[in-house]
């Protein structure tokens, strides 16, 4: 019998939850989804990239990846792995004074997650063009390993994202 992946597992929790904010509760908006199978590595890769109903100036995209190690160590069970899926957290929005900006988003949003993350902002602005704003991707990569015994965690994950994209709209 066919046994669900750890990441299957979790990417299915997550569109469940998210499709339920879309759908059910009209929180957000899904934009843009991919799920993909790297043949050439054997990883999975599992976005979902969404907004505020009443913001589309700020995105956020939940990143679900799996390494074939993570992969066939728990097909073929084998003991004392450290088995899980990477997750982060994709906010993306327009900054104009990137000096008093970027650390106002760092300081926000370590508040509101306290939790072992990595956060990256990355700038980008189009060559050529006068450069009045800066596109920042801001990247929360937990440290961590989630499991399935993290789904009961999902919901209140989800609840961070929201309130990040709320505060994210006022910097």
């Amino acid at each position: 019998m066919y046994d669900p992946t750890i990441f299957e597992n979790l990417k299915v929790a997550f569109e469940n939850h998210i499709y339920d904010l879309d759908n059910r509760d009209e929180k957000i908006t899904i934009i843009n989804r991919v799920d993909r199978m790297d043949f050439a590595i054997l990883s999975r890769y599992f976005a979902i990239q969404f907004h505020l109903v009443d913001q589309r100036d700020v995105t956020a995209e939940i990143v679900l990846q799996a390494s074939i190690k993570e992969l066939a160590g728990e097909i073929l069970e084998i003991p004392g792995e450290n088995l899980g899926c990477t997750l982060s957290v994709r906010f993306t929005k327009t900054v104009q004074n990137v000096a008093i900006e970027c650390p106002q988003i760092e300081q926000a949003l370590n508040a509101i997650w306290e939790t072992d993350t990595q956060l990256t902002q990355t700038l980008s602005f189009v060559h050529g063009q006068q450069v009045s704003n800066y596109l920042n991707s801001i990247d929360m990569t937990f440290k961590s390993k989630i499991t399935e015994e993290h789904m009961a965690d999902i919901a209140d994950l989800l609840a961070h994202v929201l309130e990040s994209l709320d505060v994210l709209k006022g910097i």
